[in-house]
C-alpha cells in the first residue's frame, strides 16, 4: 500500500512544484489517482480503518482530511456480504458439515453487515428464531498489518502532526480489534450487560445461544424492533423517554456497571413497540473500566457543575485530557468547554437537543484548540471511548428533537 500510495504522492508533488506551488501533502494524497487507491485499500482494511477512525474522532471529519473521512463514511455503508459459498464453507468449519440440520430455516442473505461481520436470522428445529453473526474470513490474521497501513496511510494524508505519537493509540486499536473479533467474548458481554439490565423494565438485551456460539461465529436472540433513529417522527413524549433512557445508561455504565459498550453507532440501539422498551445490540466494543478511570470522571463531573477548576483540573490531568506541557491558554480553552458543555446539566428544566446550538459552540471551541498542531495531545484510550458515547448519545438526542431535564438524571450519580 505505502510503495503505491507514495509513488502517486511523489508523481503529483512533482507536478505542484512545476507549476510553483508546494504541495500540501494532503493534497497529494488526494488526487484522482491516489484515492482511489486509498479507497481500495482502505476497504481491504475496513475493520482497521474503521476503528482507528473511531479513535481519532465521533465521524472522524474532526482530524482526518475531508476526503478521507469521505471514504470511511462509504465504507460503513458500503459493506460487501459474503457470497453464499463462502458462508457455507465458514459455518462448514465452525459448526461441522451437517449443521443445516439444526435449522429450520437459515437465510443466506444478511439482514446487516459490518466492519468484520454480517449478521443472518435463522430458526432452529426447536423454535428459536436467532440472530447469527458471522466473522469474515482472515479478519484476525490481518488486524496488526491492517492497523500499522492505516496509521501509515494518517502519517503521508498529514492528518496528523509529524511529532504526535500515535503508537499507543495503534497499539490499543489492534487490541481492540482483536477482543471485537472474539465474539466468545462478546457472548460473555452480552451475559453480562443482560444481568446489569436484568431487572430493567426499559431495556433489553438479547440473550446468547451457547451451543452455537464459537469464536467466529455468535448466536443471539432475534430481537423483532425498529431503528430507534427511525422514531424521528414518534411523539414527543415518546422521543424524551428513550432519549432519557440513553443518557442515564451512560452514566449507570460508567459510575454503576463500571462497563459500557463504546460504540454509540445509531444502529446499536432499536426500538421493541410491543414493549416500549429500548433494545441493545453489539457487545463486541464492550469496555471495563478501571476504578481509578471512574473516580476520576466523577470528580471530573461534580467539580465541573460546581465550576471548580482546581478540582477539575486535578481529574482532567488524570484522564490525560492534557499534560504538564500543555499551554495555559489550551487548558483555558478546554476549561471552557467544559463549562460550556455543563451549562445544560445546571438548569432545572428540559433541555432541547433539536434547538441546541451547543454542539456547534463546542466545535468552534474546538477548532480553535486543532489549529495549534504543534500542542495536539492523544488523551488515554479508555477516555476517549467515553467522550466519544457522551458524543454519540447527544447526537442521537439530536436527531430524536428530544427534550430532556439533564440535571434530574445527573443528581442520581452526584
Amino acid at each position: 500500500m505505502a510503495g503505491g500510495i507514495a509513488g502517486g504522492m511523489l508523481a503529483s508533488g512533482v507536478q505542484h512544484m512545476a507549476a510553483g506551488r508546494r504541495p500540501r501533502a494532503a493534497d497529494l494524497l488526494m488526487t484522482p489517482a491516489n484515492a482511489r487507491r486509498v479507497a481500495q485499500e482502505l476497504s481491504r482494511m475496513r475493520g482497521a480503518a474503521m476503528k482507528v477512525g473511531q479513535l481519532l474522532s465521533m465521524d472522524a471529519g474532526d482530524v482526518l482530511p475531508p476526503e478521507i473521512a469521505a471514504i470511511l463514511d462509504r465504507l460503513r455503508e458500503d459493506a460487501d456480504p459474503m457470497p453464499p459459498k463462502q458462508l457455507r464453507r465458514v459455518l462448514d468449519a465452525e459448526w461441522g458439515r451437517d449443521w443445516l440440520r439444526r435449522f429450520e430455516r437459515f437465510d443466506v442473505r444478511p439482514i446487516a453487515a459490518a466492519s468484520i461481520g454480517q449478521v443472518h436470522r435463522a430458526r432452529t428445529r426447536e423454535g428459536q428464531d436467532l440472530a447469527i453473526k458471522v466473522q469474515y474470513p482472515g479478519i484476525r490474521a490481518a488486524i496488526d498489518s491492517d492497523v500499522d497501513n492505516v496509521s501509515a496511510l494518517m502519517r503521508y494524508s498529514g492528518a496528523v502532526p509529524r511529532g504526535l505519537d500515535l503508537r499507543p493509540l495503534m497499539e490499543d486499536a489492534k487490541r481492540q480489534l482483536h477482543e471485537e473479533a472474539d465474539y466468545l467474548r462478546e457472548a460473555d458481554a452480552l451475559e453480562a450487560f443482560g444481568g446489569f439490565l436484568s431487572s430493567s423494565a426499559d431495556f433489553l438485551v438479547p440473550r446468547r445461544h451457547e451451543a452455537l456460539c464459537t469464536p467466529n461465529v455468535l448466536a443471539m436472540d432475534y430481537m423483532d424492533s425498529r431503528p430507534i433513529a427511525g422514531l424521528t417522527e414518534a411523539p414527543q413524549e415518546l422521543r424524551d423517554r428513550v432519549a432519557g433512557l440513553l443518557i442515564d445508561l451512560v452514566l449507570r455504565e460508567l459510575f454503576e456497571f463500571g462497563a459500557m459498550q463504546t460504540d454509540p453507532n445509531f444502529a446499536n440501539y432499536r426500538y421493541d413497540a410491543r414493549t416500549g422498551q429500548v433494545v441493545l445490540l453489539d457487545f463486541g466494543a464492550a469496555r471495563w473500566f478501571s476504578p481509578e478511570l471512574r473516580g476520576a470522571f466523577h470528580r471530573l463531573m461534580t467539580a465541573g457543575l460546581v465550576r471548580d477548576r482546581a478540582r477539575a483540573e486535578a481529574a482532567a490531568l488524570e484522564l490525560r485530557l492534557f499534560d504538564a506541557g500543555t499551554p495555559a491558554h489550551h487548558r483555558d480553552v478546554i476549561f471552557a468547554m467544559m463549562d460550556t458543555g455543563m451549562e445544560a446539566l445546571r438548569h432545572d428544566a428540559p433541555f432541547d437537543f433539536g434547538t441546541s446550538d451547543l454542539a456547534i459552540r463546542l466545535r468552534d471551541m474546538g477548532l480553535e484548540i486543532g489549529t495549534e498542531r504543534e500542542f495536539w495531545h492523544v488523551p488515554a484510550t479508555d477516555t476517549l471511548l467515553v467522550q466519544r458515547k457522551v458524543a454519540g448519545t447527544y447526537l442521537l438526542a439530536a436527531r430524536l428533537s428530544a427534550r430532556v431535564n439533564l440535571t434530574r438524571i445527573v443528581a442520581r450519580y452526584r
